[in-house]
């Protein structure tokens, strides 16, 4: 009697651990990621974040005698990553290629989008499998919607410039519900070849365009396929700079930011059975071309108030939502500390700064027009700078810094075919104004910052992570791990070759 009590006592446990286990199955693992979001800083790396916490901690602690870091949205997220960004023709990728190996898991040359090294082989894309499995698919980018990185999530092409081709596949194919930032590059075809208008693609495609401001804030669950651009492009057919948005707006006028574009695309996306959004901040890279420090860290300020609108949705939904948050690769080898200001940086410098580079080109383009002497310039450069040639101030030039913005000056005051650029002149300006980047890099200089390229380079970079399948994203991996990372963390399967990098001869 006793020995049966004692079986029919491990019987009833057994049953009772088999029914916990259970229990503890598939619910009790890591929810799976309905809400996908994935927010890409378009040449962020380590330095563009953290110039932008000095510079908001500098702003906030005024008074501080050293620099106190403020901390970003995304410095709160769970799990932090480091990531390798080369690809199979260099160190120093592009975003082509970056985009790719995030977007399908592969490796592919610089400018190429979604082919194999070969330019033969497609890949498949982690938004397609989004699509397969039923969940809707939005990409946004500040720059233009054809671009490399938001194209690597919809298009499939052998060059990035096929601006055209991409735009097509984003608004032929089938894997969009939204697409929206900047405007195409290219709408009426390439340069050499005139094609149908993309707005009519789009509208015969079934997309709701809309191009007004109030418009774009109105877009909600009923809008249908969306095709949104900004009314007020800036160059390049991509959205305003975020220090110059954000002057329009103080004058009263009314400009969209990237953040509203996110906003906007949460509410045309939500559904049932979820979505998967990429936000590209695509002008921090361009701030980074250009070597302009302060701008960066605007752009990189309206970045993170994009990734605040997928924190706020994730909020109410959190047990279904992952977002993740990184760069593609790292533009202008920005370093904090300058040799002239040792251990010393002066964030609070940067506030002096009142436009992009992009502004004060139009301004340069007017003095040259004017005939406007470097006496007056200056004047114009402190009102939008603070650099000035009074004495006693905490920017007032040195006489090396005077005599560089002098020779910088003299050479944009010249029309473009009187310029002699040699290699000395492509050191300092990388093709750009060299007024204006004297002018920048003076700033930066002043403040501890300073560039070591006009180009990219090959820094790893972090990612952070938050949310449902958020552990995916932790530790150190390469680019092409994100595409893995995201499939495991949606509960879906690999079901197409990925193409190793070897290369047939």
């Amino acid at each position: 009697m006793k020995k049966l009590t004692a079986l029919l006592l491990a019987a009833i446990m057994l049953l009772s651990l088999t029914a916990a286990m259970a229990q503890e199955g598939p619910s009790a693992q890591a929810p799976q990621a309905k809400y996908v979001f994935f927010f890409i800083g378009d040449g962020m790396g380590a330095p563009q974040t953290t110039a932008t916490r000095y510079y908001l901690g500098t702003q906030e602690n005024p008074d501080s005698p050293y620099p106190v870091p403020s901390k970003l949205v995304f410095d709160n997220f769970k799990y932090t990553g480091l990531m390798t960004t080369y690809d199979a023709s260099s160190f120093a990728p592009d975003s082509a290629s970056t985009a790719s190996s995030m977007a399908s898991g592969a490796k592919t040359l610089s400018g190429v989008i979604n082919y194999d090294v070969n330019k033969e082989k497609p890949f498949k894309l982690v938004s397609e499998y989004a699509k397969e499995a039923g969940m809707k698919v939005g990409v946004i980018s500040s720059v233009s919607i054809d671009h490399a990185t938001p194209a690597a999530f919809y298009a499939k092409v052998p060059s990035r410039n096929q601006y055209y081709d991409i735009s097509v596949q984003g608004l032929t194919g089938t894997v969009l519900d939204f697409l929206g930032g900047g405007g195409f590059k290219r709408p009426d075809g390439e340069k050499d070849t005139p094609a149908k208008n993309l707005f009519e693609i789009a509208k015969e495609n079934g997309f709701n365009y809309v191009n007004d401001n109030e418009a774009i804030r109105a877009i909600g669950p009923d809008s249908g396929r969306v095709l949104a651009i900004v009314p007020d492009k800036g160059d390049s057919d991509s959205m305003q700079y975020e220090i110059d948005r954000l002057a329009k707006v103080a004058a009263g006028e009314d400009s969209v930011s990237l953040a509203e574009m996110t906003a906007a695309a949460i509410r045309n996306l939500d559904n049932d059975k979820g979505f998967f959004l990429m936000v590209e901040g695509g002008k921090i890279d361009w701030t980074c071309h250009a070597n302009d420090a302060t701008t960066s860290i605007y752009d990189t300020l309206a970045f993170e108030d994009a990734v605040k609108e997928a924190v706020a949705f994730a909020e109410k939904h959190p047990k279904e939502t992952l977002i993740v948050v990184t760069g593609d690769h790292e533009t202008g080898g920005l370093t904090i500390g300058f040799a002239t200001t040792a251990y010393d940086t002066h964030f609070q410098y940067l506030q002096n700064q009142k436009m992009s580079y992009v502004k004060f080109d139009e301004q340069i383009a007017k003095m040259r027009e004017d005939g406007t002497g470097f006496e007056d310039a200056m004047a114009i450069v402190a009102e939008n700078f603070g650099l000035t040639l009074e004495e006693g101030k905490d920017l007032t030039l040195t006489a090396k810094e005077r005599e560089a913005l002098l020779r910088a000056f003299e050479l944009s005051m010249l029309p473009g075919a009187q310029r002699t650029i040699g290699e000395q002149e492509a050191f300092l300006y990388g093709g750009y104004e060299p007024f204006s980047m004297a002018i920048t890099h003076t700033l930066n200089n002043k403040a501890g910052l300073a560039y070591t390229s006009f180009a990219h380079t090959g820094l790893q970079l972090p990612v952070y992570a938050t949310g449902a399948g958020a552990d995916n994203f932790s530790g150190s991996y390469d680019n092409t791990d994100i595409f893995h990372g995201f499939m495991n963390a949606m509960g879906l399967e690999v079901n197409a070759e990925i193409p190793a990098l070897a290369m047939n001869k």
